[in-house]
């Protein structure tokens, strides 16, 4: 039996599979990045061979790379496939879902939708330009609420008003919370619209002229909140797949594509011992000023991080 492996570098989440030639995945793991996506590498590799059967680590073919720094630690791993997260995504999914028609995703710092028609991706859009309604704002609202991620559900079941919170910018969705707060709405009320918050940021951002098909399938970190999953189907109106592994199915999707990819040549699953350069710089591309961490190997420039758009990787330094 040969085996493959999966790796999708996020910046809040690294997630890791192994699977077999029949797409099982036999071992997994999901951890934290920690803004140190090599670090997080190594970890995630430590604990997947852990997790290995000497049998699995003996016979891998194919190693893919997805996420935010897919270059980079397809570059130190030897990965022979490295690939977008749209496509990892896509074929993560449909693999499991075959008829599904729209992907919602949301993860750590970003959003995205996947449209599929006959199994093929017809139109996708990302976010990556506010945290508004992603998992790291949810998280940290839950917890300035002295509330559990898990226990979310439980608060939005139990809401009677819903409080009313701005959806479309971080610092006026904690700005209403607060005020929310401080008139006496009830915490399940305000969590309830936390969760609504976060579904209406996402339907403004992405659903505005796009017709969404069942089956829709919701995917990424913020899909294991069954909050976020209940306000989803309220809004929509239609049913919300979420898979056990939605939160792995990057890493499931671009394992797969090595898989199918491979070149029937054995690899070791280990981090290669390479000397790198890193540099920062403000990118003034655009009006973001994002600040990018710029990642060499001698004077080859392997991967940026901190982009939120393609604009940095043009910008010499």
């Amino acid at each position: 039996m040969k085996y493959y492996v999966g790796i999708d570098i996020g910046s809040i989440s690294t997630k890791g599979v192994v699977i077999d030639e029949n797409n099982n995945i036999v071992a997994s793991e999901y951890i934290w990045t920690n803004a140190s996506p090599i670090d997080a590498t190594k970890r995630l590799i430590n604990a997947l061979i852990k997790k290995c059967k000497k049998e699995y680590l003996d016979n891998i073919y194919a190693i893919g790379t997805t996420g935010s720094a897919r270059k980079l630690i397809g570059k130190i791993i030897g990965a022979s496939t490295v690939k977008n997260e749209i496509t990892a995504h896509a074929v993560g999914t449909i693999s499991k879902y075959p008829d599904v028609s729209t992907i919602i995703e949301i993860g750590g710092q970003d959003s995205k939708i996947i449209i599929i028609k006959n199994g093929v991706v017809i139109d996708y859009a990302m976010n990556t330009l506010c945290a508004a309604g992603t998992g790291a704002f949810l998280s940290s609202q839950a917890k300035r609420l002295g509330i559990d991620v898990e226990e979310i559900q439980d608060y939005y079941k139990r809401a009677t008003n819903p409080a009313k919170i701005a959806a479309r910018c971080t610092v006026f969705a904690e700005s209403d919370m607060i005020h929310k707060a401080q008139i006496g709405y009830k915490k399940e009320d305000l969590i309830a619209g936390l969760c609504n918050a976060i579904v209406e940021n996402y339907t403004n951002n992405f659903i505005r002229g796009r017709k969404i098909e069942d089956k829709v399938v919701f995917q990424g970190g913020v899909s294991r909140n069954n909050g976020v999953v209940e306000a989803f189907r309220d809004k929509l109106g239609k049913d919300i797949y979420v898979d056990k592994d939605s939160h792995l199915l990057g890493a499931f999707g671009i394992a797969i594509i090595a898989k199918k990819e491979q070149k029937n040549q054995k690899i070791d699953l280990k981090i290669k011992d390479i000397e790198y350069k890193i540099r920062e710089k403000e990118c003034g591309g655009c009006s973001n000023n994002c600040e990018v961490v710029y990642i060499y190997e001698g004077k080859n420039l392997l991967d940026t991080i901190g982009n939120r758009c393609e604009k940095c990787k043009n910008i010499s330094i």
